[in-house]
Protein backbone atom coordinates (compact mmCIF):
# COMPACT_ATOMS: atom_id res chain seq x y z
CA UNK A 1 0.00 0.00 0.00
CA UNK A 2 1.71 3.46 -0.98
CA UNK A 3 1.35 6.36 1.47
CA UNK A 4 -0.66 8.51 -1.15
CA UNK A 5 -3.00 7.43 -3.77
CA UNK A 6 -1.75 8.55 -7.51
CA UNK A 7 -3.23 11.95 -8.47
CA UNK A 8 -3.37 10.72 -12.40
CA UNK A 9 -6.53 8.10 -12.92
CA UNK A 10 -6.46 5.05 -15.15
CA UNK A 11 -8.87 6.08 -17.83
CA UNK A 12 -11.32 2.72 -18.76
CA UNK A 13 -10.01 1.88 -22.54
CA UNK A 14 -12.37 2.95 -25.12
CA UNK A 15 -14.74 0.37 -27.18
CA UNK A 16 -13.95 -0.62 -30.68
CA UNK A 17 -13.38 2.05 -33.00
CA UNK A 18 -13.30 4.80 -30.45
CA UNK A 19 -17.06 3.91 -29.49
CA UNK A 20 -18.21 5.85 -25.93
CA UNK A 21 -18.64 2.92 -23.42
CA UNK A 22 -22.12 1.82 -22.59
CA UNK A 23 -22.76 2.09 -19.27
CA UNK A 24 -25.83 1.00 -16.97
CA UNK A 25 -26.52 3.21 -13.68
CA UNK A 26 -28.04 0.96 -11.42
CA UNK A 27 -30.21 3.02 -8.91
CA UNK A 28 -33.61 3.08 -6.58
CA UNK A 29 -33.77 -0.30 -4.92
CA UNK A 30 -36.10 -2.38 -2.42
CA UNK A 31 -34.42 -1.34 -0.02
CA UNK A 32 -34.90 1.15 3.13
CA UNK A 33 -32.29 3.17 1.49
CA UNK A 34 -33.91 3.78 -1.62
CA UNK A 35 -33.63 7.64 -1.26
CA UNK A 36 -30.40 7.88 -0.93
CA UNK A 37 -29.69 5.57 -3.82
CA UNK A 38 -31.71 7.88 -6.29
CA UNK A 39 -29.47 10.82 -4.72
CA UNK A 40 -26.00 9.27 -5.28
CA UNK A 41 -27.10 7.77 -9.01
CA UNK A 42 -28.03 11.69 -9.76
CA UNK A 43 -24.48 12.75 -9.15
CA UNK A 44 -22.92 9.41 -10.26
CA UNK A 45 -24.77 10.39 -13.48
CA UNK A 46 -23.86 14.00 -13.84
CA UNK A 47 -20.49 13.00 -13.18
CA UNK A 48 -19.91 10.45 -16.11
CA UNK A 49 -18.17 12.12 -19.00
CA UNK A 50 -20.63 11.87 -21.94
CA UNK A 51 -17.30 12.07 -23.97
CA UNK A 52 -16.24 8.29 -22.98
CA UNK A 53 -19.66 7.24 -21.75
CA UNK A 54 -23.30 6.69 -22.92
CA UNK A 55 -24.68 6.54 -19.93
CA UNK A 56 -28.51 4.69 -19.71
CA UNK A 57 -30.17 5.31 -15.91
CA UNK A 58 -31.94 2.00 -14.98
CA UNK A 59 -34.47 2.93 -12.04
CA UNK A 60 -35.41 -0.32 -9.44
CA UNK A 61 -38.96 0.43 -7.94
CA UNK A 62 -39.29 0.19 -3.88
CA UNK A 63 -41.13 -3.16 -5.49
CA UNK A 64 -38.47 -4.94 -7.01
CA UNK A 65 -39.49 -4.00 -10.72
CA UNK A 66 -37.01 -2.73 -13.32
CA UNK A 67 -37.19 -0.18 -15.99
CA UNK A 68 -35.52 -2.50 -18.48
CA UNK A 69 -36.04 -6.15 -18.99
CA UNK A 70 -32.93 -8.27 -17.29
CA UNK A 71 -31.49 -9.53 -20.14
CA UNK A 72 -31.40 -6.18 -21.47
CA UNK A 73 -28.12 -5.73 -19.12
CA UNK A 74 -25.96 -7.79 -21.95
CA UNK A 75 -26.26 -5.12 -24.03
CA UNK A 76 -24.04 -2.91 -21.59
CA UNK A 77 -20.39 -2.24 -21.39
CA UNK A 78 -20.21 -2.70 -17.59
CA UNK A 79 -23.01 -1.70 -15.42
CA UNK A 80 -22.50 0.72 -12.08
CA UNK A 81 -24.78 -0.66 -8.87
CA UNK A 82 -25.40 2.86 -7.28
CA UNK A 83 -27.99 0.58 -4.71
CA UNK A 84 -27.73 0.78 -1.18
CA UNK A 85 -28.45 -2.16 1.41
CA UNK A 86 -29.92 -5.38 0.94
CA UNK A 87 -31.15 -6.07 -2.26
CA UNK A 88 -27.95 -4.06 -3.74
CA UNK A 89 -25.41 -4.24 -1.77
CA UNK A 90 -25.65 -7.12 -0.44
CA UNK A 91 -24.33 -9.74 -3.32
CA UNK A 92 -27.82 -10.31 -4.33
CA UNK A 93 -27.44 -7.98 -7.94
CA UNK A 94 -24.14 -8.83 -7.94
CA UNK A 95 -24.71 -12.43 -8.26
CA UNK A 96 -27.29 -11.58 -11.02
CA UNK A 97 -24.40 -9.67 -13.58
CA UNK A 98 -21.87 -12.39 -11.96
CA UNK A 99 -24.47 -14.91 -13.82
CA UNK A 100 -24.60 -13.12 -17.10
CA UNK A 101 -21.64 -11.81 -17.50
CA UNK A 102 -21.29 -8.33 -17.52
CA UNK A 103 -18.83 -6.46 -16.03
CA UNK A 104 -19.68 -4.46 -12.80
CA UNK A 105 -18.10 -1.40 -10.48
CA UNK A 106 -17.56 -2.95 -6.84
CA UNK A 107 -17.57 -5.44 -5.16
CA UNK A 108 -18.18 -9.35 -5.94
CA UNK A 109 -21.12 -11.76 -4.51
CA UNK A 110 -18.86 -12.65 -1.27
CA UNK A 111 -17.41 -8.83 -1.06
CA UNK A 112 -20.95 -7.57 -1.07
CA UNK A 113 -22.51 -10.05 1.15
CA UNK A 114 -19.82 -10.07 4.09
CA UNK A 115 -19.95 -5.60 3.70
CA UNK A 116 -23.68 -6.07 4.12
CA UNK A 117 -23.95 -7.88 7.20
CA UNK A 118 -22.23 -6.18 9.79
CA UNK A 119 -22.66 -9.48 12.32
CA UNK A 120 -20.69 -11.48 10.20
CA UNK A 121 -18.21 -8.98 9.13
CA UNK A 122 -16.96 -8.19 12.75
CA UNK A 123 -16.83 -12.12 13.20
CA UNK A 124 -14.18 -11.94 10.08
CA UNK A 125 -12.53 -8.64 11.40
CA UNK A 126 -12.21 -10.50 14.91
CA UNK A 127 -10.88 -13.73 13.92
CA UNK A 128 -7.86 -12.06 12.21
CA UNK A 129 -7.14 -10.09 15.48
CA UNK A 130 -8.55 -6.86 14.65
CA UNK A 131 -9.89 -4.84 17.04
CA UNK A 132 -13.90 -4.32 17.00
CA UNK A 133 -16.44 -3.36 19.69
CA UNK A 134 -17.63 -5.43 22.07
CA UNK A 135 -21.44 -6.74 20.39
CA UNK A 136 -23.64 -9.80 20.86
CA UNK A 137 -26.21 -10.55 18.13
CA UNK A 138 -29.98 -11.19 18.92
CA UNK A 139 -32.56 -12.62 16.24
CA UNK A 140 -35.91 -12.14 15.57
CA UNK A 141 -37.43 -15.20 17.35
CA UNK A 142 -34.92 -15.26 20.35
CA UNK A 143 -36.17 -11.82 20.97
CA UNK A 144 -39.47 -12.79 20.54
CA UNK A 145 -39.47 -15.63 22.99
CA UNK A 146 -37.06 -14.21 25.89
CA UNK A 147 -36.62 -10.34 25.62
CA UNK A 148 -36.37 -10.30 29.28
CA UNK A 149 -33.46 -13.05 28.86
CA UNK A 150 -31.92 -11.06 26.55
CA UNK A 151 -32.14 -7.59 28.28
CA UNK A 152 -30.36 -9.20 31.33
CA UNK A 153 -27.76 -10.50 28.85
CA UNK A 154 -27.12 -6.91 26.98
CA UNK A 155 -27.06 -5.48 30.82
CA UNK A 156 -24.13 -7.77 32.19
CA UNK A 157 -22.09 -8.50 28.97
CA UNK A 158 -22.89 -5.18 27.01
CA UNK A 159 -23.75 -2.76 29.19
CA UNK A 160 -25.56 0.93 28.75
CA UNK A 161 -25.26 3.03 26.86
CA UNK A 162 -25.61 0.41 23.63
CA UNK A 163 -26.25 0.93 19.81
CA UNK A 164 -28.83 -1.10 18.56
CA UNK A 165 -28.44 -1.85 14.60
CA UNK A 166 -30.62 -3.95 11.86
CA UNK A 167 -27.38 -6.41 11.06
CA UNK A 168 -28.04 -5.82 7.28
CA UNK A 169 -28.55 -2.00 6.79
CA UNK A 170 -27.10 0.94 5.99
CA UNK A 171 -27.45 4.89 5.82
CA UNK A 172 -27.96 4.38 9.79
CA UNK A 173 -31.57 3.19 9.14
CA UNK A 174 -33.11 1.62 11.98
CA UNK A 175 -30.28 2.68 14.31
CA UNK A 176 -30.67 3.53 17.72
CA UNK A 177 -28.84 4.07 21.30
CA UNK A 178 -30.34 2.29 24.16
CA UNK A 179 -29.50 4.15 28.04
CA UNK A 180 -31.56 1.47 29.64
CA UNK A 181 -33.54 -1.41 29.25
CA UNK A 182 -36.90 0.32 28.07
CA UNK A 183 -34.89 2.28 25.41
CA UNK A 184 -32.96 -1.28 24.62
CA UNK A 185 -36.89 -2.43 23.97
CA UNK A 186 -37.51 0.37 21.54
CA UNK A 187 -34.44 0.19 19.91
CA UNK A 188 -35.09 -4.09 19.42
CA UNK A 189 -38.82 -2.66 18.14
CA UNK A 190 -37.49 -0.09 15.67
CA UNK A 191 -34.45 -2.80 13.98
CA UNK A 192 -36.41 -5.65 13.58
CA UNK A 193 -38.68 -3.55 11.63
CA UNK A 194 -35.67 -3.80 9.13
CA UNK A 195 -34.01 -7.20 9.71
CA UNK A 196 -34.88 -10.39 11.73
CA UNK A 197 -30.97 -10.05 12.93
CA UNK A 198 -29.57 -7.45 15.29
CA UNK A 199 -26.40 -6.31 16.13
CA UNK A 200 -26.22 -4.53 19.60
CA UNK A 201 -23.28 -3.07 20.70
CA UNK A 202 -20.84 -1.48 23.60
CA UNK A 203 -20.75 2.57 23.30
CA UNK A 204 -17.29 3.52 22.25
CA UNK A 205 -16.96 6.15 25.11
CA UNK A 206 -16.79 9.67 23.41
CA UNK A 207 -16.62 8.03 19.94
CA UNK A 208 -15.02 10.29 17.27
CA UNK A 209 -16.02 8.75 13.98
CA UNK A 210 -12.95 8.28 11.55
CA UNK A 211 -13.63 7.03 8.09
CA UNK A 212 -10.62 5.78 5.04
CA UNK A 213 -12.03 5.35 0.92
CA UNK A 214 -10.27 2.19 -0.39
CA UNK A 215 -9.54 1.72 -4.03
CA UNK A 216 -8.41 -1.24 -6.33
CA UNK A 217 -8.96 -4.95 -6.78
CA UNK A 218 -6.17 -6.58 -5.89
CA UNK A 219 -3.77 -3.77 -5.00
CA UNK A 220 -5.62 -1.80 -2.90
CA UNK A 221 -5.27 2.14 -1.94
CA UNK A 222 -6.29 4.27 1.09
CA UNK A 223 -7.13 7.61 0.92
CA UNK A 224 -6.16 10.33 3.45
CA UNK A 225 -8.30 9.42 6.65
CA UNK A 226 -11.72 12.02 7.63
CA UNK A 227 -13.48 12.76 10.84
CA UNK A 228 -17.14 13.29 11.32
CA UNK A 229 -18.13 15.47 13.86
CA UNK A 230 -22.45 14.30 13.85
CA UNK A 231 -24.61 17.09 14.31
CA UNK A 232 -26.67 14.87 16.86
CA UNK A 233 -25.96 12.59 19.55
CA UNK A 234 -24.67 10.04 16.69
CA UNK A 235 -24.46 9.82 13.08
CA UNK A 236 -27.83 8.85 12.43
CA UNK A 237 -30.16 8.99 9.32
CA UNK A 238 -30.82 12.61 10.07
CA UNK A 239 -27.47 13.83 10.56
CA UNK A 240 -25.91 12.06 7.30
CA UNK A 241 -28.68 13.33 5.31
CA UNK A 242 -30.92 15.69 6.71
CA UNK A 243 -29.60 18.25 8.90
CA UNK A 244 -28.74 21.23 6.32
CA UNK A 245 -26.74 24.55 6.82
CA UNK A 246 -25.33 25.38 10.16
CA UNK A 247 -27.38 22.43 11.96
CA UNK A 248 -25.05 19.83 9.27
CA UNK A 249 -22.89 17.39 10.39
CA UNK A 250 -19.37 18.41 10.48
CA UNK A 251 -16.57 16.94 8.04
CA UNK A 252 -13.00 17.35 8.68
CA UNK A 253 -10.46 16.39 5.81
CA UNK A 254 -7.70 15.03 6.66
CA UNK A 255 -8.70 14.33 10.75
CA UNK A 256 -6.94 16.21 13.26
CA UNK A 257 -5.11 13.17 14.38
CA UNK A 258 -1.46 12.26 14.52
CA UNK A 259 0.27 11.36 11.10
CA UNK A 260 1.25 7.61 12.95
CA UNK A 261 -2.43 7.06 14.36
CA UNK A 262 -3.35 7.98 10.27
CA UNK A 263 -1.18 5.69 8.75
CA UNK A 264 -2.19 3.04 11.15
CA UNK A 265 -5.77 3.36 10.42
CA UNK A 266 -5.34 3.72 6.42
CA UNK A 267 -3.39 0.26 6.98
CA UNK A 268 -6.07 -0.93 8.99
CA UNK A 269 -8.34 -0.08 6.48
CA UNK A 270 -6.53 -1.83 3.30
CA UNK A 271 -6.26 -4.77 5.82
CA UNK A 272 -10.42 -4.82 6.30
CA UNK A 273 -11.29 -4.40 3.01
CA UNK A 274 -8.60 -7.05 1.99
CA UNK A 275 -10.11 -9.53 4.41
CA UNK A 276 -13.84 -8.87 3.29
CA UNK A 277 -12.63 -9.39 -0.43
CA UNK A 278 -14.15 -6.02 -1.03
CA UNK A 279 -12.88 -5.40 -4.66
CA UNK A 280 -12.63 -2.51 -6.20
CA UNK A 281 -13.73 0.17 -3.78
CA UNK A 282 -15.42 0.39 0.00
CA UNK A 283 -15.55 2.72 2.89
CA UNK A 284 -14.38 1.67 6.44
CA UNK A 285 -15.75 3.44 8.97
CA UNK A 286 -13.97 3.27 12.44
CA UNK A 287 -14.35 4.78 16.31
CA UNK A 288 -11.55 6.15 18.34
CA UNK A 289 -12.01 6.10 21.95
CA UNK A 290 -12.03 9.61 22.70
CA UNK A 291 -10.77 8.79 26.10
CA UNK A 292 -8.05 6.49 25.42
CA UNK A 293 -7.47 6.76 21.67
CA UNK A 294 -8.33 2.93 21.41
CA UNK A 295 -9.54 2.47 17.46
CA UNK A 296 -12.22 -0.01 16.74
CA UNK A 297 -13.30 -1.28 13.12
CA UNK A 298 -16.69 -0.46 12.98
CA UNK A 299 -17.85 -1.00 9.44
CA UNK A 300 -17.49 -1.52 5.71
CA UNK A 301 -19.59 0.16 2.71
CA UNK A 302 -18.90 -1.57 -0.19
CA UNK A 303 -21.48 0.54 -2.46
CA UNK A 304 -20.51 4.03 -0.22
CA UNK A 305 -22.41 6.79 -0.74
CA UNK A 306 -21.79 9.59 -4.00
CA UNK A 307 -23.81 12.26 -3.05
CA UNK A 308 -21.83 15.67 -3.26
CA UNK A 309 -21.74 15.43 0.56
CA UNK A 310 -20.64 11.96 1.30
CA UNK A 311 -17.29 11.03 2.28
CA UNK A 312 -15.79 8.53 -0.11
CA UNK A 313 -15.75 10.78 -2.95
CA UNK A 314 -14.48 13.74 -0.71
CA UNK A 315 -11.85 11.67 0.84
CA UNK A 316 -10.77 10.46 -2.59
CA UNK A 317 -10.58 14.29 -4.00
CA UNK A 318 -8.37 15.56 -0.40
CA UNK A 319 -6.17 12.37 -2.23
CA UNK A 320 -5.86 13.45 -5.52
CA UNK A 321 -8.13 11.98 -7.45
CA UNK A 322 -11.20 14.12 -8.30
CA UNK A 323 -14.71 12.72 -8.58
CA UNK A 324 -14.99 12.42 -12.14
CA UNK A 325 -11.97 10.60 -12.53
CA UNK A 326 -12.56 8.10 -9.65
CA UNK A 327 -15.87 7.45 -11.37
CA UNK A 328 -13.32 6.46 -14.47
CA UNK A 329 -11.03 4.38 -12.24
CA UNK A 330 -14.04 2.70 -11.09
CA UNK A 331 -14.98 1.89 -13.97
CA UNK A 332 -11.73 0.77 -14.78
CA UNK A 333 -11.33 -1.60 -12.33
CA UNK A 334 -14.65 -3.17 -13.39
CA UNK A 335 -13.12 -4.12 -16.83
CA UNK A 336 -10.21 -4.97 -15.69
CA UNK A 337 -12.07 -7.87 -13.49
Amino acid sequence: MSDHASSKAQSPELAAHGAKLKVAVLYGGQSGEHEVSLMSAASVMEALDDRKYEVTPVFISRAGEWAIPLDDLRKFDVVFPVLHGPMGEDGTVQGLLTLIGVPFVGAGVVGSAVGMDKAIFKDVMRAHGLPVAKHIVVRRRQWLSAAEHVASLVTAQIGFPCFVKPANMGSSVGVTKAKDVQQLHVGMAEALKWDRKVLIEQAVPHARELEVSVLGNDELQASVVGEITPSREFYDYAAKYLDKGEAASGLHIPAPIPDALAHRIREMAVEAATLADARGMARVDFLMNGESGEVFINEINTIPGFTDISMYPKLWAASGIPYSQLLDRLIALAMEK
